[in-house]
């Protein structure tokens, strides 16, 4: 009886893990039949794992500034493409593109960034599925 508990516990543990990643995974939220270009400043750069973030401060039509969050792959897969931790500096103004947040919220997904050396960085492994 002991062991069948144990088997139990470790299959509703593995299924839920399993649950979870699939649906981490999702690109459902991102338009990736749009693509967006933001200039702005870089506010903060955070290379984390599961994903990294840029913030961007966008100056808006009407004069004020907008924050936008724009979401990357994880360090691992950024390194490969090039992009490191002081890749994007607080303060420098780069131009972004983006497929955009479907809900119009200041977010998206990464797809390239001119820097201000005018290095052009991208991430291949941030794919946007189209919607289905």
């Amino acid at each position: 009886m002991r062991a069948s508990f144990l088997i139990g516990v470790v299959a509703a543990g593995l299924f839920l893990t399993a649950t979870g990643a699939s649906a981490h995974h999702s690109f459902s939220m991102f338009d990736g039949q749009t693509e967006r270009s933001l200039t702005g400043v870089v506010k903060d750069f955070q290379y984390t794992n599961p994903h990294s973030f840029v913030q961007l401060d966008v100056r808006t039509k009407s004069g004020n500034i907008l924050e936008w969050s724009i979401e990357m792959s994880a360090p691992g897969a950024l390194t490969k493409a090039g992009i490191v931790r002081d890749t994007f500096k607080i303060g420098d103004q780069v131009d972004v593109r983006i497929h955009p947040l479907r809900d119009g919220t200041a977010g998206g997904s990464f797809i390239s960034a001119s820097l201000p050396n005018g290095k052009v960085v991208t991430s291949s492994q941030v794919a946007v599925r189209p919607a289905s």
